[in-house]
C-alpha cells in the first residue's frame, strides 16, 4: 500500500498552487505514494500575484486542515508548498512560517529545519529572524536542544551514530574572543556540554571551512547559526535536490529547498 501524501499549496496567489497540481500529477510522484492536495475550496478566487490577508489565511486553514489529518493517520505525512510570510502576518497570524506553526499545531516544544541533500546536511539553529537578532537569540539552551534533536532525530536517516560540527558565528569562529565573543561564551561551552552528555559533536568551527570538510565527509551534519549560513553551502551543492524537513514533529512534514 502506498502511504497518503498531503501536499499543501501554500498561498493560493502565488506559484503554490500550480506547482502542487503539477507534483501530485507526476508520474513519478504518483509512482511511490497517493498525494492529496489540501487548498481552499475551488470556487474560492484569488488575484494572482497579490499579497493579500484573505490569501494568508486561506493557506494557514490548508496547512491545520492537513496536520489535522496526519495526526489522526488519514495521511502520512506533508509536504507543504510556499506560504507568503507577510500575508500571514497582514492576516493577523503570528507564525514566520511553517516550522514555528507546525510546532504550534502539534504541540512540539523543540523542533528545528534540517535541509538534506546527499551531498551536504545542515540543520538550522536559527530560522527567519534578522541577522541582528541573532547572536541574543543563540543561547546555550537554544544550542543543546537543536543539538539534542539532530542527535536524536538524524539515526531515522540512516545515520545511527551522527557526526555532528557547529558552525561558529564570527569571523574564523571568532579567534579566541579577537573577533567576537559569542564562540568562547556560548559556542564552546554548548559543544562542550553535549559532548559529556554524550553526543559526537565538535566545533565551533570557522563557517568558511567546516561545510566544505563536512560534504567531503568529515561530519554528517553541520548546525549552522542562522538561516543564510547553512542555505547558501546548501543551495550551491545541491539546488533543487535538497530536501526541507522539520525534526522534532510528531508528524512527518518536507519542503522544498
Amino acid at each position: 500500500m502506498k502511504p497518503r501524501i498531503a501536499i499543501t499549496m501554500g498561498d493560493p496567489a502565488g506559484i503554490g498552487p500550480e506547482i502542487a497540481q503539477k507534483a501530485a500529477g507526476d508520474p513519478r510522484v504518483r509512482e511511490v505514494c497517493e498525494p492529496v492536495l489540501y487548498g481552499p475550496p475551488p470556487d474560492a478566487r484569488f488575484e494572482p500575484g497579490v499579497l493579500s490577508p484573505t490569501a494568508g489565511r486561506a493557506a494557514y486553514e490548508a496547512i491545520c486542515s492537513a496536520v489535522r489529518d496526519a495526526q489522526t493517520g488519514l495521511v502520512h505525512g506533508i509536504a507543504t508548498a510556499p506560504v507568503n510570510k507577510l500575508a500571514f502576518a497582514r492576516a493577523g497570524l503570528p507564525w514566520k512560517g511553517h516550522t514555528d506553526l507546525l510546532g504550534h499545531l502539534t504541540g512540539s516544544t523543540r523542533v528545528a529545519m534540517m535541509f538534506w541533500s546527499e551531498p551536504l546536511k545542515v540543520i538550522l539553529a536559527s530560522v527567519h529572524v534578522p541577522f541582528a537578532d541573532v547572536p541574543r537569540i543563540l543561547t546555550r539552551e537554544l544550542l543543546a536542544t537543536v543539538i539534542d534533536l539532530a542527535e536524536c532525530e538524524l539515526p531515522r536517516f540512516g545515520l545511527a551514530n551522527p557526526r555532528l560540527a557547529l558552525a561558529g558565528l564570527n569571523p574564523h569562529a571568532g579567534e579566541d574572543g579577537l573577533i567576537g565573543t559569542e564562540e568562547r561564551r556560548v559556542l564552546r561551552p554548548a559543544v562542550e556540554a553535549a559532548r559529556a552528555r554524550g553526543v559526537a559533536i565538535e566545533g565551533p568551527f570557522p563557517a568558511d571551512t567546516i561545510f566544505v570538510r563536512a560534504s567531503r565527509g568529515e561530519f554528517d551534519a553541520v548546525i549552522a547559526c542562522y538561516h543564510d549560513q547553512g542555505l547558501i553551502p546548501v543551495k550551491l551543492l545541491a539546488f533543487g535536490s535538497a530536501v526541507n524537513v522539520t525534526l522534532g514533529l510528531p508528524i512527518v512534514r518536507t519542503s522544498v529547498d
